[in-house]
């Protein structure tokens, strides 16, 4: 017969098992408002919380979770406006920074990185099952550092592919096989990478295809949605470190790092999508030739004259005054004398956020016809929302926490990371065409999940329910 104390336990566990793994498979539905899409044709109904009791508000929630939980089990949620079919709805993930297993790694460890790629696997799977997006982002630092031989760095694309976001692998696959060293491994051939990149970069245009129009799906056969993963310092570098290796490899696995997807074009509801390697714009830089490429993305991108609105993707947040969001402006350099790597004297080492005369050129490039427009960017793991004001007798650009009612403004939210540190958050972004204003509209607001601890106390709490319940029944 088992003792009083192990049978209070397994009921312990039992209860903490069930309360753990309730939450991880519902938990959009305790943040309805901020997990849900933004449906602008419908009135903000919700009670105003400071007039109503505990009670009132404990009751309120209760069933405000009951009724969701319900509406995604019997899946009667309509997200399609009643104005009409012009909407946008993505999924922005900051920073997920996936770590590497390496021979000398122990099982702890090894089990430590598979838990926390099924951690962030679990955010995504539960946020598209709920809410069908039409594209999916990662705003940068895929991984958690570019020092990784060109074997590793596809090692952790696939994990990254397959663990995380579930995607199809068939031509990743043909891309390993086509650029298997002696050993079988993926090596990529950055010689010929170069050749090529400054062949186009050189002609008069440059001879970089930037463009799309009306892509809703980089594989229509397995994905109804458009999957974009932007450039971080992590995958690639600061402009100090940025080799031709660097970039050869990120571009051979994830595509180009600077392009836009134009939708609609020549109507009133006309969009685009911009994605920028924010990486490559300031310096010095250790090949100068990629900034450069960067910045003759802009002016093509200026040259365009797009008459829509814009949504840019970036990784470095743009400038602003210390106060205004977690990180302040830093810019460091590698100092005068540096021994292990003297090519990188006096180039630029980090950064958070880019510079201020960078940051007036690149708002002025990519906003520039006064219509609405919003900026996502990652790297400053804990997240921010700030306004860009145009000040129209400089042209420059003025951030505050505030929105300006005179002149131009646009939105920068820096998504907080996804890591399990910072709450697994996800990051809600919806756009709607308001056929009375003749603009887009934008909304965005963060899905928390919760510290990774909670999805291990979950996981651990079944299988020692599993393993104490026989025990329990048998003696």
């Amino acid at each position: 017969m088992v003792s009083a104390w192990f049978k209070y336990f397994t009921y312990l566990v039992t209860i903490s098992a069930v309360l753990t793994n309730v939450y991880l498979y519902t938990f959009p539905s305790f943040h309805v408002k901020n997990c849900t899409w933004k449906c602008f044709d419908q009135e903000d109904d919700e009670p105003a919380f400071e007039e109503m009791s505990i009670m009132e508000r404990m009751i309120y929630k209760i069933n405000q979770y009951k009724d969701d939980v319900q509406e995604q089990v019997y899946s009667t949620k309509n997200y399609t406006s009643a104005e009409g079919e012009h909407q946008v709805r993505m999924l922005a993930f900051g920073d997920p920074q996936i770590r590497g297993i390496w021979k000398k790694s122990s099982y702890l460890a090894m089990l430590d990185v598979y838990a926390n790629d099924c951690y962030l696997g679990h955010i995504y799977s539960m946020m598209k099952e709920r809410l069908s997006p039409t594209h999916v982002a990662t705003l940068g630092d895929l991984f958690s550092s570019q020092w990784i031989s060109d074997s590793e760095f596809y090692n952790r694309t696939t994990r990254y592919v397959t663990r995380l976001y579930n995607r199809d692998t068939t031509n990743l696959v043909r891309l390993k096989k086509e650029s298997e060293d002696e050993k079988g491994q993926y090596r990529v051939d950055w010689q010929s990478w170069g050749d090529d990149y400054n062949k186009r970069r050189l002609s008069d245009p440059p001879a970089f295809d930037y463009g799309y129009s009306d892509v809703y799906s980089w594989d229509p056969e397995h994905e109804d949605f458009l999957f974009i993963n932007v450039t971080g310092n992590h995958d690639i570098g600061y402009s100090g470190d940025v080799t031709y290796q660097h970039m050869s490899r990120f571009s051979h696995l994830f595509g180009k790092d600077n392009y836009w997807v134009e939708y609609d074009a020549g109507t009133d509801h006309a969009w685009r999508l911009v994605v920028l390697n924010s990486l490559l714009l300031d310096g010095p830089a250790l090949q100068p030739e990629f900034v450069e490429g960067t910045w003759a993305f802009l002016r093509a991108l200026e040259n365009r004259n797009f008459t829509g609105s814009t949504v840019l993707l970036t990784h470095v947040p743009f400038y602003k005054e210390a106060g205004l969001c977690a990180d302040g402006p830093m810019f460091s350099y590698y100092p005068d004398v540096y021994e292990r790597e003297p090519y990188k004297v006096n180039l630029l080492r980090a950064q958070n956020h880019l510079s201020k005369n960078t940051t007036d050129k690149v708002l002025s490039s990519i906003f520039n016809n006064d219509r609405p427009g919003i900026i996502l960017t990652g790297h400053d793991h804990v997240g921010c929302e700030t306004v860009f004001n145009r000040q129209e007798e400089t042209k420059t650009w003025n951030c505050t926490t505030d929105m300006v009612n005179s002149g131009y403004n646009i939105r920068e939210v820096t998504v907080r990371s996804m890591m399990g540190e910072f709450g697994g958050n996800t990051g809600v972004f919806t756009g709607h065409f308001n056929k009375t204003s003749n603009n887009w509209e934008w909304n965005f607001t963060l899905c928390p999940f919760a510290l990774q601890q909670v999805w291990w106390l979950a996981k651990t709490t079944i299988g020692l329910s599993l393993l104490l319940w026989p025990i329990y029944i048998l003696f």
